[in-house]
């Protein structure tokens, strides 16, 4: 049994606890930048919260101090990453405490940008501010794991989704709902974390989505629409393409079609002619590159079976999400069954996996 004592205290793993959930609260919200929680303490009271603003600006340790009524002088400060130490479009948060009073600073994680790594801490301790570091880090991780992946290997966080009935099967004639309404709002939650959505052309062509967040007061947050079409397939008058404008869709394609791009780049339409992969396919792992260089850090695939098995199997997916309904289809050309779960089973294996009941419908949660 280990007798080592633990350095932070039941006050200090509940402070910390709420700081995360207000950092995740905002994810996908924050752009390139993390999405930061912070609060103040002073005599055992909360007086001040902050969050990384909407695109990463202001942080969230600028919001808490300026948030404040009341003098920092001998607060202690908890931070779910460690404060930035650069010159940036603000200025270093480091600054901000020194200059606020505080006088202790907890934080859960080391900030994996090797411009900060570790340096805040000797910046913050060589000014005579206590600071301790790892309190409730795994928890912490698992909040940044789209930042971590962004900032090692300049990649989208990839999630995606799909539903099946009882009986494992994809409904795939229009978009007639197989799951209930308790799902649906999972999916637009997913819609709004995520700052772009991927399908394929056959998708688009049978479902004719809309692809935006319905939950309300959310619209605002709906993400940009990446379409993956190799021989310019698409049906022009899709509803996506109606509600087009520049910057919110894009496609990318391999076999050109004048007419059509014409048609398409008339509506708004960003047009990027892609590579093919030695299966014939439009090769995703180029395609999740130029994404993250324009700007997507967060994207969510809802396509059908193909799609979904080209990206399991080549283990691009981070986290899958698994619908399933308590309804029965019957197997036909039209309802097919999902091949993909055997290999995600086999991919998944030993990791991450939640089971939750939504009325009726099942959700499993896969993480790599």
């Amino acid at each position: 049994m280990s007798t080592k004592k633990d350095k932070f205290t039941l006050k200090d793993k509940k402070y910390m606890s709420l700081a995360l959930n207000l950092a995740s609260a905002r994810q996908g919200l924050t752009g390139d930048n993390p999405s930061v929680g912070c609060l103040i303490v002073k005599d055992d009271k909360i007086i001040s919260i902050g969050q990384t603003g909407h695109n990463g600006r202001p942080h969230a340790e600028n919001n808490a101090i300026n948030n404040s009524f009341e003098k920092l002088d001998g607060c202690k400060m908890y931070v779910t990453l460690e404060p930035c130490i650069h010159y940036g479009k603000t200025p270093p948060c480091t600054n901000s405490i020194i200059k606020s009073g505080i006088s202790e600073l907890v934080y859960s994680m080391d900030d994996i940008d090797k411009r900060v790594r570790g340096k805040s801490f000797k910046i913050l301790s060589s000014k005579k501010i206590k600071v301790k570091r790892g309190l409730l880090k795994n928890k912490a991780k698992y909040i940044y794991d789209s930042y971590i992946k962004n900032r090692l290997s300049r990649l989208p966080y990839v999630t995606a989704k799909i539903a099946v009935s009882k009986n494992k099967l994809i409904y795939s004639q229009g978009s007639k709902r197989i799951t209930n309404k308790s799902s649906d709002k999972i999916t637009h939650f997913l819609r709004y974390k995520n700052d772009s959505i991927m399908i394929s052309s056959k998708t688009l062509n049978i479902d004719n989505p809309r692809l935006n967040c319905r939950l309300k007061n959310f619209d605002k947050f709906s993400p940009k629409r990446i379409i993956l079409d190799k021989s310019l397939k698409i049906n022009l008058e899709s509803y996506i393409f109606k509600s087009a404008k520049k910057g919110n869709t894009v496609l990318f394609y391999n076999k050109s079609n004048n007419k059509k791009i014409k048609i398409l780049k008339k509506k708004g339409v960003t047009l990027i002619k892609s590579k093919l992969n030695s299966e014939g396919l439009l090769d995703l792992k180029i395609i999740l590159k130029k994404l993250f260089i324009l700007g997507t850090r967060n994207l969510l695939v809802e396509g059908g079976d193909k799609i979904t098995k080209n990206l399991i199997k080549n283990k691009m997916i981070d986290k899958f999400y698994l619908f399933q309904s308590s309804k029965v289809l019957q197997k036909s050309k039209i309802n097919q069954g999902f091949t993909s779960l055997g290999i995600l089973k086999k991919k998944y294996r030993k990791k991450f996996k939640i089971s939750s009941k939504l009325a009726k419908d099942n959700i499993s949660i896969y993480k790599k």
